[in-house]
């Protein structure tokens, strides 16, 4: 059964990069990114409590369908906002980063994980940790656009009425 869900949960992560796609022509590669996050991160920290197992698989299909949005957005952004002859290295310190931060979490985790009061505290944990980015992501980069989004931004024309008197 653990295989079958996983492997739906798979699945799921992989189609979402397709809604990705389209969900950052509509908003932006940054509001795609952080938008498609939260709530992924909200339904991680509600993970642990769940009381049943198909609640709890369905709470994890939820997050599948969510949390890998941000990648292709990433990876979009990254090359759209860096000159070309730095794109390769940008995205492999990008790349290098997030390894590095995702590493030790398996040894902080799996004691955690052991003891049954505090089974939940690595999905809270880890869910609170990427909110924070998610924030901290949205308000360092919103204000830096990709050069496509620039050229898209909608300019609100004056309104329309008599012309004004001298």
């Amino acid at each position: 059964m653990l295989g079958a869900i996983f492997f739906l949960a798979n699945v799921l992560a992989g189609l979402s990069a397709l809604v990705a796609a389209r969900l950052a022509a509509r908003i932006g590669l940054i509001p795609t990114m952080v938008f498609s996050h939260l709530p992924s991160n909200v339904v991680l920290i509600g993970l642990p409590f769940m009381p049943t197992l198909p609640l709890a698989a369905l709470v994890l299909l939820a997050r599948a369908s969510l949390s890998q949005m941000d990648v292709p957005a990433r990876q979009s952004y990254i090359v759209a906002v860096v000159d070309p002859d730095e794109r390769s290295a940008a995205a492999g310190i990008t790349a290098i980063a997030r390894g590095l931060g995702s590493a030790p979490g398996p040894a902080i985790a799996a004691p955690l994980l052991g003891a049954a009061s505090f089974m939940a505290v690595p999905f809270v944990a880890g869910g609170v940790l990427k909110i924070t980015y998610d924030l901290l992501l949205y308000r360092l980069f919103r204000a830096v656009r990709p050069p496509e989004e620039a050229a898209r931004a909608v300019v609100v024309p004056p309104p329309a009425g008599p012309p004004a008197t001298p």
